[in-house]
């Protein structure tokens, strides 16, 4: 492995940096997450023109940049530093690759390159709060029972007027109330033999109804979708194998996420660093005090180091690694210390909501509930690793 980024990798970095600088400081952050999509639009546009962000690692076929993970890691990791509020995570990251694991010439046709261009946005919905488990993260679920298992609840498909039909609930759909495309986990084939497909709804579909949801970390907007015989269209063919489409899926979403948290992490520190410098206790500054360079000499180590492990993650996809679910409980860890630690060092303002220390603690917390929490992670890790099997 060479550990050195490409002039084109520092470069995708430095001027996504200075682009999210420019248009999403504190003041147009919140300003995007109480508009109705939860995003700014006009930015989403200028990342999709200008810099080809939900394109970054589709086929160039397809009109996209030709990259790997690494690469739309590294962004993700400048979106993570700036809490940026936007489909990137949703739609490049983990909607884009099962369209293009599992959809037919002709999908992947008509979807991919309006995907990468920006005009269209997608989301992936799951049912139930499993969206870990359906990754492949948190346990084994070889019969996909997080999505209903067949039974009540969930999603069920079925097929009608030579077609399909949804009809269901799923919530936590991150930005499944503003994306224009939705990919819909749902049972078929009943409760005996059931087994999970995937399908694409349009946005405007009959029946289908979309409510966002107060979610504890207003910069990753969530919704509530209630589908009640929606029109649907089978993702692939009636033999695609998704459960193991989801699980790569899972490893490749887990290094973007990590490198998000470090990003996220990295910011809070800087902040904290900064604000210790200037604010003065006793006639000096409180970072000079020993005990609080030390504490956050701590949060420095485990940040670096969840870095390094995100990094290595998204390198390692591309070599059949499966390392992805370990990193990102690295940077789940690392995002709640440097959170706390910055509330903590930034005394009562750290606590107000005019400050905007707390954001990085909601997205730490709200992480842990959508992908986490980090032990489930760690246990999962090893035993896909055989760590704790016994020996003979």
């Amino acid at each position: 492995m060479d550990a050195r980024f490409t002039p084109e990798q520092d470069e995708i970095r430095r001027t996504l940096r200075e682009l999210l600088h420019k248009r999403c400081g504190p003041e147009e952050l919140r300003a995007a997450v109480d508009t109705p999509a939860g995003h700014d639009p006009a930015l989403w546009t200028a990342l999709a023109e200008q810099l080809g962000l939900p394109g970054l690692a589709l086929p160039e076929g397809y009109g996209g940049a030709g990259c790997s993970v690494t690469e739309l890691a590294l962004a993700c990791e400048e979106t993570g530093r700036a809490l940026a509020p936007s489909p990137l995570l949703a739609t490049a990251v983990l909607t884009a690759p099962l369209l293009l694991a599992l959809g037919t010439d002709a999908q992947r046709a008509d979807l991919l390159p309006r995907i990468a261009s920006g005009a269209l946005t997608a989301a992936l919905a799951v049912p139930g709060p499993t969206l870990a488990t359906a990754l492949g993260l948190t346990r084994h679920d070889r019969r996909g029972q997080w999505a209903g298992g067949g039974r009540a609840g969930g999603v069920q498909a079925r097929q009608a007027d030579g077609g399909w039909q949804l009809y269901g609930q799923v919530d936590q759909v991150l930005d499944g109330h503003s994306a224009r495309l939705l990919v819909i986990a749902a049972h078929t084939g009943g409760f005996a033999r059931s087994r999970v497909l995937l399908f694409l709804v349009r946005g405007d579909a009959a029946g289908l109804t979309r409510v966002r949801q107060t979610a504890l970390d207003a910069t990753r907007p969530q919704a509530r979708i209630q589908l009640r015989h929606v029109p649907a269209e089978l993702l692939g063919g009636a033999d695609a194998d998704v459960l193991p489409a989801l699980a790569r899926l899972g490893d490749t979403a887990a290094a973007c996420l990590a490198a998000e948290a470090v990003g996220a992490a990295g910011r809070v520190l800087e902040r904290t660093v900064e604000y210790v410098g200037q604010r003065e206790q006793f006639g000096r500054p409180v970072g000079s005090f020993q005990a609080v360079k030390h504490r956050l000499a701590d949060v420095y180590v485990q940040v670096q180091a969840a870095r390094s492990a995100a990094y290595y993650a998204a390198w390692a996809t591309a070599q059949g690694e499966r390392v992805g679910g370990l990193a990102l409980a690295q940077a789940l860890q690392a995002l709640r210390g440097a959170a706390a630690e910055g509330i903590q060092s930034h005394g009562g303002i750290g606590f107000t909501w005019e400050h905007d220390v707390h954001l990085y603690f909601k997205r730490a917390a709200g992480d842990e509930l959508l992908f986490g929490p980090v032990h489930r992670l760690r246990a999962h890790a090893a035993d896909l690793a055989h760590v704790l099997e016994e020996a003979g």
